[in-house]
């Protein structure tokens, strides 16, 4: 019958001078057979070494080699309490791959400055591990097809997995991204854009464009001085020689043109006169 660690509270045990003359199996058989902690805590001390060279290969993702070592002694601590003495396998052969799982959750659960769906992040923790053995035997960096021949994946997915694993971490808006032509650095903000007002202008040309098409000579003069110019109507009609009133209708005719050519283009059909006051076209 397998023995598991079950300890109990208890720390009844040798002596706390002859922990450090005791082998591996004695210690296990201390603390999983007599719940002496004193000997659990031993086994951590001799085992920190292997937590730390587990921790040392993850420490290039952008996390402390600390903090890793602090999961890595979760999955030491889990592997101790749940060794079975009677597997006959050394507590080192079972521990490392519990601290690695416990490494690899902390990275797949909390190490992402952006909440990725699982199998993207399984898949990308799996990508990193098959490039560096592809680099090495292929002498260069490995395409998209051979990665995803390598993982069994579909070149998509590993597209989208490699995509994903940049959101691993996240830069203050503080952080310099370099230096400027002078001495200071330039900060992330300074890299967005100002929103262009003549964007807005040009769309609206283009909406218009095919209405004004229907105008003739007279009419595009008339709204230009209008609308672009900002004259009045009685600048308007001292310029072209006719009354105010008829200014005012020419206006109001040649915006109906323009509206009714929109909304044909649009397919919805113009039911509603358009008044200047109403549609002053926005573009001045």
């Amino acid at each position: 019958m397998s023995t598991v660690c079950h300890p109990s509270q208890s720390t009844i045990g040798p002596p706390p001078g002859h922990l450090g003359q005791m082998g591996e199996k004695e210690l296990l058989k201390a603390y999983c057979r007599s719940g002496d902690t004193r000997a659990r805590d031993e086994l951590i001390m001799r085992y920190l070494p292997l937590v730390y060279g587990v921790s040392r290969r993850y420490c290039q993702r952008g996390e402390q080699l600390e903090d890793l070592v602090q999961v890595g002694c979760i999955g030491l601590i889990k592997a101790i309490d749940r060794f079975d003495l009677d597997r006959g396998v050394a507590l080192s052969t079972y521990a490392t791959p519990n601290i690695i799982g416990e490494i690899k959750r902390y990275f797949r659960d909390k190490g992402w400055a952006v909440k990725v769906p699982r199998g993207l992040l399984e898949l990308n923790m799996q990508l990193e591990q098959v490039m560096g053995d592809l680099a090495g035997s292929l002498h260069r960096s490995p395409t998209i097809q051979e990665l995803a021949e390598a993982v069994g994946a579909a070149p998509e997915e590993v597209m989208e997995a490699i995509e994903a694993g940049r959101s691993r971490s996240s830069l203050s808006l503080d952080h310099a991204l370099g230096p400027r032509d002078g001495d200071d650095e330039r900060l992330p903000l300074e890299t967005i854009g100002d929103e262009e007002a003549g964007f807005e202008t040009a769309e609206k040309r283009l909406i218009l464009e095919p209405g004004f098409a229907q105008l003739n000579e007279r009419e595009r003069r008339i709204l230009h001085q209008r609308f672009f110019e900002g004259l009045t109507q009685s600048q308007i009609a001292a310029n072209i020689g006719v009354s105010q009133m008829h200014v005012s209708r020419l206006i109001r005719r040649a915006l109906v043109k323009v509206r009714a050519e929109i909304s044909k283009r649009e397919g919805k059909e113009n039911t509603v006169p358009l008044e200047e006051s109403r549609d002053p076209l926005q573009l001045h």
